[in-house]
Parts: structure tokens; C-alpha cells; sequence
């Protein structure tokens, strides 16, 4: 199965592959990196570990993907994308923040990410790594608004390990139940798109000082 990328999947290429997309996604959304990663992980399935030889006279072998390799590959390339859209951000000044200021999303998630930041608490950006654009979002924000970088990565760094173990195990275990399969496969990235909805609606949604009249101001006579 995957005749399309076997050859891919079976090369060490694949773990660079699989970095370079992560890493740019964060500029460039459109690229697939979770369907990458899947497929990968299914590949890793269909081997389960073993060598596969190849070539018609046999002289060839081909190594199918190391679970553990991809989700490394995977967590390290979105932390250091994420990184790098921080610290452009930081230095983007003042047409940055009009180009944010023009964005009624990116305002909005900038002042959620501030404050969730600011309480101590980043699990907003664990969410958003999982939501289409949700990542260059976060990122871009944190870096525009200035947060400091201690308060920036290790949520960075959450969400990139637990978002490529996610990924790697969606395309393997959905490899080792369905069988490695085109539909199989198909199943295991419509889910990642699913949960991607599901984390967007989340992170779009107005905070609770949002929602909350603002106190009215006494003036005086």
C-alpha cells in the first residue's frame, strides 16, 4: 500500500522530509505535515518494525520509519518553527503590529494568549498547535506582544511533543486496527482534521473577561 510514497517512507529522507514541513508550516499552513507524519506512521505499521526487502533481485532492503525518529523529527521541527515565528515576530515592529491590529483574529488571540500566559497557564498553546493556522496564531502573537521567552516555550515544547505523538499514533495504531490501507489512512487523517476543528472552535472562542461587561466608570460632577 502507499505505492505513491513507499519509496519516501522507506528512505531516511523521510525523517528530513517530515522536519522541513513541520518546521515551515508555521509559516505556511497550507503544507501537510500531520498527513505527512500519518503517513509515515502507517507506513511504520504496515513494516511493524521489520526490514522489507526490495528490488527485483534482491539486493536492496528498505527500512520502514522509526515511531520514535518521527515523533522527535516531528516535536523538534515545530518547536524550532515556532521559535523562529516568535522571535520575527518579536523584531517585526511597528508593521507587524498593524498588520496585526488589521486582524481581528490575531488581536484577539493575542490578548488571550497574554493573559493565559501571564496566569501561568499555556495550555491555549497546546490547543491551538492541533488548530488549522492555530500555530503560526499563537506563535506570531507571543512574539508580537513580547512575551517573555521562558513563558513561550515550554508550552511550545508541550505542544510539539504532543502533537507529533499524536499524529505518529493516529497513523500507526489506525494502520495496526484498519489495516494499512488507502482507507485506513484516510480515517486516520480525517480524525486529525476533526480534532483540528474541534481545537479551533475552542481557541476561537471569547474568553470570559471578554464576555464580561466592562465596570462602569463614576465621573464626577
Amino acid at each position: 500500500m502507499l505505492e505513491s510514497v513507499g519509496a519516501l517512507t522507506g528512505s531516511p529522507w523521510i525523517y528530513a522530509v517530515v522536519a522541513l514541513s513541520v518546521l515551515l508550516d508555521v509559516f505556511l499552513p497550507v503544507l501537510p505535515s500531520g498527513v505527512l507524519v500519518i503517513m509515515a506512521a502507517t507506513a511504520a505499521a504496515a513494516g511493524a518494525g521489520s526490514t522489507t526487502v526490495v528490488g527485483s533481485a534482491g539486493d536492496a532492503t528498505r527500512q520502514v520509519p522509526s515511531l520514535l525518529a518521527l515523533i522527535l523529527c516531528a516535536a523538534t521541527a515545530s518547536v524550532l518553527g515556532d521559535l523562529v515565528a516568535y522571535r520575527l515576530a518579536w523584531r517585526g515592529g511597528d508593521r507587524l503590529d498593524r498588520a496585526i491590529a488589521r486582524s481581528r483574529r490575531l488581536t484577539t488571540a493575542q490578548e488571550r494568549l497574554g493573559a493565559a500566559l501571564s496566569g501561568g497557564g499555556g495550555a491555549l498553546v497546546v490547543i491551538a498547535r492541533f488548530a488549522p493556522a492555530g500555530r503560526s496564531v499563537v506563535s506570531l502573537g507571543a512574539g508580537a506582544a513580547h512575551r517573555k521567552v521562558k513563558e513561550f516555550l515550554p508550552w511550545s515544547a508541550l505542544a510539539g511533543v504532543a502533537w507529533a505523538g499524536y499524529s505518529v499514533s493516529l497513523g500507526y495504531f489506525g494502520g495496526q486496527w484498519m489495516g494499512t490501507t488507502w482507507l485506513g489512512t484516510a480515517v486516520s487523517v480525517l480524525t486529525l482534521f476533526l480534532v483540528g476543528a474541534l481545537a479551533a472552535l475552542v481557541i476561537r472562542r471569547p474568553s470570559a473577561a471578554a464576555e464580561s461587561p466592562a465596570p462602569a466608570v463614576a465621573t464626577g460632577a
